[in-house]
Parts: C-alpha cells; sequence; structure tokens
C-alpha cells in the first residue's frame, strides 16, 4: 500500500495512465495556443477567446494531473520529449483555417476525453475517488466544449 491506502501495482498502472493524459494534455495546451496566436477570419474574435479559455484550463489540468501522479507516488513526465513520445494527440503546425483548428480540437478533446474515461473506470475499480473525481470534472467541462464547438 502507498501513504493513501492504494494497493502499489494499481498505483503504478493509474501513474502510467495519468502520465499518458499529461502528455496528451501537454500536446493539446501547445496546440490551442498555436490556435489562438495564429486563427483568422470571421470567427476570429470568438475562436481567439474561446482557445485562450481553453489553453488556460488545460494549463491548470496539467498541473493537476502531476501534482496527482506524486500523490499516487508516481512521477510525472516533465520533459517534452517525453509528451511527444506518450502522446497519442500530436502537434498541428502551420495550420492556419479556423474550420481545421476547430476539428483539430474537436479530435483532442474526442482523445482526451477517451483516456479520462478510461482511467476513471480504472481508478473506480481500486477506489481512488481523488482520482476519479479528477477525471469527472475533466469530462464534464470537456463534454459542454465539444458540444459548443
Amino acid at each position: 500500500m502507498n501513504t493513501i491506502g492504494i494497493e502499489q501495482k494499481q498505483a503504478e498502472k493509474l501513474t502510467k495512465e495519468l502520465n499518458s493524459l499529461l502528455a496528451n494534455y501537454q500536446l493539446f495546451y501547445q496546440n490551442l495556443r498555436a490556435f489562438h496566436w495564429n486563427v483568422t477570419g470571421e470567427r476570429f474574435f470568438e475562436l481567439h477567446v474561446k482557445f485562450e479559455e481553453m489553453y488556460t484550463r488545460a494549463n491548470e489540468s496539467i498541473d493537476e494531473i502531476a501534482e496527482r501522479i506524486l500523490t499516487l507516488e508516481g512521477k510525472p513526465i516533465s520533459f517534452f520529449s517525453g509528451y511527444l513520445k506518450h502522446s497519442i494527440i500530436k502537434e498541428h503546425v502551420g495550420m492556419r483555417q479556423a474550420r481545421d483548428m476547430v476539428a483539430a480540437t474537436l479530435e483532442g478533446l474526442k482523445t482526451l476525453i477517451q483516456s479520462e474515461r478510461s482511467i476513471l473506470a480504472n481508478a473506480a475499480e481500486v477506489e481512488d475517488e481523488g482520482t476519479v473525481a479528477l477525471m469527472s470534472d475533466y469530462i464534464k467541462i470537456q463534454e459542454k466544449d465539444t458540444w459548443m464547438l
């Protein structure tokens, strides 16, 4: 058992999943920053603000996920080479069209939600309420963002 009462092998499994999520969030965050800086066209004002809102929230989530990994007595990935290696979400270099940015953002949200649902189920199985609550909060917000976009 670790210090919060979760069996070590179970905590290690959750840590591995959370590190993958952390890597995906880092790429999602950076894509949103690029979209915020580079969006053009008739939806500029609306999307410029929305992308900033989303990357600000993603940045907070990144910190929370890393801290949760540490709480589970794991080690968070902390270098971009690691994020690139473990992320399903890829960089969207040179994207200029708002429609493409929205589509890429929706695809990123889908990836995050799928990962969070899996982590939530595995955390619930081992009674890791801290991780369950975190994932539940993220899913709720991201499902709304998906609907709105």
